[in-house]
C-alpha cells in the first residue's frame, strides 16, 4: 500500500492493536480502497462486543439515513452492561453536515467505539473533524493497490489459508481483474474451495480452467512474446484475438502494450541503478525483472520510441481516424508485425 501519511495509521499497526484490545473512542477509515476497509469493520463488528452484549450496544448505521445530530446523541450514551458501545457508520461520505460531527469528536465518550467507514474518497486533512478524530482516536487511509503490487497481495493472502499460487497465475489474475481486492479476494476464494482435495498449489491452468482467463492467449503472454521476439506465439496470440474479439478489446491491449514499452524505455534510462531502484521507479515485481531486462537488450532507446508513435497511430486508427475498413483485429495484426520485425 501507499505510505502512511502522517497522523494516521498502517493497517498492520491498526490489525495489531484491534487484536490486542487496544480500542479508541473513534476511527476513521476513508480512501478508494473499499476492501481494506470492509475487512477491519468486519474484524471490529466481531471482536469487540460478545454475542450477548451485541443487542443493546451495538449500532450499524447509514450516512444517507443518519442526522448527524441523533448520531451525536447516541454515541453520548453509556452502554448497557458492557465495557463499550459500538457504532458504525457505514457510507459516511453520504450524510449531510458531517462536519458538525466534530462537535462529538471534540470530546468523545471513552466507553463508545465511534466507527466512520468514509469509502471511495477522503475527509480533508485540513478540516477540524479531521484533525478532532487524529486527536481523539485513529484514521486508516485506504488507497488502492498498484497492479504491480497484486500479486504479491494475492500470495500473501493465500499463504494465510496455507495455499500458493503460481507467480504467472498471480499475475494473469492481476492482469485480467485489474486491482479490484474485493473481486480478486472473491475470485481467490473460488480457487482456494475447487482446488482438488490435497492440492494447496494454484497454477494458470487453474485459473483457466476455473475463472475462464486463457492462460495462453491474454495480454500479458502477448507482451512476453514481444519482449523475447518468439514470433510465433506472438502471432498465435494475435489470431486468438481477431477470433474473439470481444473478449480480448483492442484498446484494452493498446493501453497494456503502451505502459509495457514504456517501462522496457525507462529501464534503458535506469541504466546502472540498483536492480531494487529499478524495481520500485517501474513497480515491476523482482521475479519478472529478467524479462524486462531481456525484452530491453531487444529493444533499443530508438525503436522504443517509434513502437510508442505506432502505438499512437493506432490507438487512432482504432477510433476511425485514417481508417475506413480495417478491423481491430487487423489493425493489431498490422501493428504487433511492425514491433516485432
Amino acid at each position: 500500500m501507499a505510505k502512511k501519511k502522517q497522523g494516521t495509521i498502517t493497517y498492520d499497526a491498526l490489525g495489531k492493536a484491534l487484536k490486542n484490545r487496544q480500542y479508541k473512542p473513534v476511527y476513521l477509515f476513508m480512501g478508494d480502497e473499499a476492501y481494506f476497509i470492509d475487512i477491519v469493520t468486519k474484524y471490529i463488528l466481531s471482536s469487540v462486543l460478545k454475542p450477548e452484549e451485541q443487542g443493546f450496544n451495538q449500532h450499524v448505521l447509514y450516512g444517507k439515513d443518519t442526522d448527524v445530530n441523533n448520531l451525536i446523541l447516541m454515541a453520548k450514551q453509556f452502554p448497557m452492561m458492557s465495557a463499550h458501545q459500538l457504532i458504525i457508520l457505514k457510507e459516511a461520505q453520504d450524510m449531510k453536515k458531517i462536519e458538525e460531527l466534530v462537535a462529538y469528536t471534540e470530546n468523545p465518550l471513552e466507553s463508545t467505539i465511534l466507527v466512520i467507514n468514509y469509502k471511495y474518497g477522503s475527509l480533508p486533512a485540513n478540516k477540524k473533524l479531521y484533525k478532532s478524530i487524529a486527536k481523539c482516536g485513529e484514521i486508516f487511509i485506504s488507497n488502492s493497490l498498484y497492479e504491480n503490487e497484486i500479486p504479491a497481495w494475492a500470495t500473501r493472502t493465500l499463504r494465510s489459508k496455507k495455499i500458493s499460487i503460481d507467480n504467472s497465475a498471480a499475475l494473469l489474475l492481476a492482469e485480467f481483474l485489474g486491482n479490484d481486492l474485493n473481486k480478486i479476494s472473491n475470485e481467490l476464494d473460488k480457487l482456494a474451495m475447487l482446488l482438488p482435495k490435497g492440492e494447496n498449489y494454484i497454477t494458470p491452468t487453474h485459473v483457466e480452467k476455473n475463472i475462464g482467463i486463457s492462460k495462453d492467449y491474454n495480454n500479458f503472454e502477448l507482451q512476453k512474446a514481444l519482449g523475447t521476439k518468439d514470433v510465433a506465439k506472438a502471432f498465435r496470440i494475435v489470431n486468438h484475438f481477431r477470433a474473439n474479439p470481444k473478449n480480448n478489446p483492442l484498446t484494452v491491449t493498446l493501453g497494456v502494450m503502451y505502459n509495457y514499452f514504456m517501462k522496457i524505455f525507462n529501464l534503458h534510462m535506469l541504466k546502472g541503478k540498483p536492480q531494487s531502484e529499478q524495481e520500485s521507479a517501474l513497480r515491476i515485481p523482482s521475479f519478472f525483472m529478467n524479462e524486462y531486462k531481456l525484452a530491453a537488450r531487444n529493444y533499443s532507446p530508438g525503436k522504443i520510441v517509434n513502437i510508442i508513435a505506432d502505438l499512437r497511430e493506432y490507438d487512432l486508427k482504432s477510433k476511425g481516424v485514417n481508417n475506413v475498413s480495417s478491423s481491430d483485429g487487423d489493425l493489431l495484426l498490422e501493428l504487433v508485425y511492425k514491433i516485432i520485425k
